[in-house]
């Protein structure tokens, strides 16, 4: 059967997309954050999957104000990187999984978590800044990334929003999803997207370390206090686009120990501030 061995967590600042596209990785503003992923990119090749099922929130791009699904996976065979108004990164077409993620649509609503079903969508920096942090930068004519890709795109952008309940509860769905799936697949599953930060009004370039630490602990040692966190509070510590976090909790749910098993190990943790106007924060859990 197949199996989740992994979860990984990190930011997706645009940002740190452009640093990349553009060769800036070594200067000295973006230097410290970039070296936080050197670990990551070794490990990647270490512990390559066969499948990434990437939780993000698309960003306008997919989905526009005139249909917002909470929950969207991606069944298509291939998905394009999406014209976010600069034109699209230059990093390689990600190659989907369709019968791994029809699959687990049927089995997740099933367990009756509503999901919409996408079969064809371009994928922006939410998904695409992830992988290039994890993989290292590929040539969109001649490289590729190291394995198939299953995006699911989460609505943190328009109100209402899911709880940080639900998207745990719905990890576990995917876990089960995963794991009734009739063949060998080594599965990682990421949650994207925080840490602190707001993008507009009084409070535009908000950083709450305190909080963003905590939450990482919580995160590996206490996930169900961090499934309990509400939503005012996200807001209220993190800042208005600090609502990204409950993304990492679909990941999080997702892991063993939350099924009986037994805890993770940490095989990184990293935290850095500023990158553009926001804090990045990076984890991964391997199952034991």
């Amino acid at each position: 059967m197949a199996k989740i061995t992994a979860s990984v967590f990190t930011s997706h600042v645009p940002a740190i997309g452009a640093a990349l596209d553009l060769g800036k990785t070594q200067e000295d503003y973006w230097k410290p954050l970039f070296a936080g992923y050197d670990f990551s990119k070794q490990w990647m090749k270490d512990n390559k999957p066969d499948v990434i099922f990437l939780v993000y929130n698309d960003h306008a791009t997919a989905f526009s104000l005139e249909m917002i699904p909470t929950f969207a996976i991606g069944t298509a065979a291939q998905f394009q990187p999406a014209d976010e108004g600069w034109g699209p990164r230059p990093v390689p077409v990600v190659q989907g999984h369709p019968d791994l993620a029809a699959h687990i649509a049927q089995s997740v609503i099933q367990q009756d978590f509503d999901l919409t079903i996408v079969n064809k969508m371009d994928v922006d920096h939410g998904l695409t800044v992830p992988l290039s942090l994890m993989c290292g930068q590929q040539d969109p004519k001649t490289g590729a990334w190291p394995c198939p890709v299953i995006p699911f795109a989460v609505n943190v952008v328009q109100y209402p929003v899911p709880s940080g309940r639900r998207c745990y509860n719905l990890g576990q769905a995917i876990r089960k999803a995963v794991e009734s799936y009739d063949e060998d697949l080594n599965v990682h599953i990421w949650g994207t997207g925080g840490m602190s930060h707001q993008l507009q009004g009084p409070r535009a370039g908000l950083i709450n370390k305190e909080f963003d630490n905590a939450f990482l602990d919580k995160l590996i040692n206490d996930p169900e206090a961090a499934a309990s966190i509400p939503h005012i509070d996200y807001v209220r510590e993190a800042g208005s686009e600090g609502i990204e976090l409950v993304m990492w909790l679909i990941a999080r749910g997702a892991m063993a120990d939350v099924a009986g098993g037994k805890p993770p190990r940490v095989a990184h943790r990293f935290y850095h501030v500023p990158a553009s106007n926001t804090a990045v924060g990076h984890l991964i859990l391997e199952n034991t």
